[in-house]
């Protein structure tokens, strides 16, 4: 584990520091007959803004910025299940000015799982871009009585109804994740939903909680400081950026266990066709640049580049899939 906590110090102080990042600035392209953008192009996210999403999409700005000639800014605007955020963006004016970047819970978990939506991310939206694709780990106090997965699961079968998981809002991945452990396992344990995620960390270093399901980057704080750990990672094998963690399956949890998310750039619908394009270009463009996918890797995520007509058809399949998993697992919104 030592050699673990040096690796996430090394990370936090790349992350701080900053590397240098190249990329030549481009005229702006003429679209509708006006030149855009014109003006501050602003981005916002349903993220607390020390959270791993919006830390690196202000990375991402601060280039598209130099791509574009106009600043571009990333509001945070957490809450109510990123409803609040949402609908700050849904109904701007659809000129390209104001982007909105939500990850597949918002798309399509939320779907399943409120009856009434304060938006419809297939009416509302265009897809974009898609930016990276993250897993989730098993994490603990790192001083905690939770020492191993199954002691973690033990734990949740001999006390049903006891043990505490954090999420950032209900319906995000880390919920249904946990539900979905919750299922496989055959123990009910509880769900505390956080506005702000970083206090989820908190919470669980402080033993008021008693576990997550946490990004990497999300995590690194706390994580570089020794005081939560992580037992497990949910996928199906592990990750570059953290190689000394196991699979839950290697850990000695359920077989296939797997959560994880990714992040899509979206526009108000009426958006300009080439506008769209010329946005997704600029944004695979960075997902390729090696300073961008160091600033990606260092915080556990795999860069996710896509046409707008495959991050569509992405939205729509992972919506029948989470679809599913709602029902078999009974997770509710309410």
């Amino acid at each position: 584990m030592h050699r673990l906590h040096r690796f996430f110090h090394a990370i936090i102080v790349v992350l701080l520091l900053g590397t240098p990042l190249h990329a030549a600035a481009q005229a702006p392209a003429a679209g509708s007959g006006q030149v855009w953008p014109s003006k501050v192009v602003r981005i916002t996210l349903p993220y607390s803004s020390g959270a791993g999403p919006a830390v690196f999409m202000r990375i991402m700005a601060e280039k598209l910025s130099q791509t574009w000639g106009q600043q571009v800014i990333v509001e945070s605007r957490p809450g109510a299940s990123g409803f609040i955020g949402i609908e700050a963006v849904k109904n701007a004016v659809p000129d390209g000015h104001e982007l909105l970047v939500v990850s597949n819970a918002h798309l399509t978990i939320n779907p399943a799982l409120y009856r009434k939506l304060p938006y419809d991310p297939g009416r509302d939206f265009v897809p974009v871009a898609t930016i990276y694709r993250t897993p989730f780990f098993v994490t603990v106090k790192s001083d905690g009585p939770y020492a191993s997965v199954p002691v973690l699961i033990a734990a949740a079968k001999t006390s049903p109804g006891r043990l505490t998981y954090g999420a950032p809002y209900v319906g995000s991945p880390a919920h249904l994740g946990a539900a979905d452990l919750e299922f496989r396992i055959g123990a009910r344990m509880v769900l505390v939903p956080y506005k702000d995620q970083s206090q989820i960390y908190a919470s669980i270093a402080n033993g008021d909680l008693d576990w997550t399901l946490a990004t990497l980057g999300s995590a690194l704080p706390l994580l570089g400081a020794g005081r939560i750990r992580l037992l497990a990672i949910a996928a199906k094998q592990r990750s570059r950026s953290a190689p000394d963690v196991p699979t839950v399956e290697e850990a000695g949890g359920p077989t296939g266990y797997e959560v994880d998310s990714w992040l899509a750039l979206l526009a108000p619908r009426g958006i300009p066709r080439e506008r769209v394009q010329r946005i997704n270009a600029d944004v695979n463009g960075l997902l390729s640049n090696p300073g961008i996918l160091g600033r990606m890797r260092a915080f556990g995520f795999e860069p996710l580049s896509s046409t707008p007509e495959q991050l569509g058809e992405l939205i729509r399949a992972d919506t029948l899939t989470y679809g599913d998993l709602v029902r078999r697992t009974g997770a509710s919104a309410d």
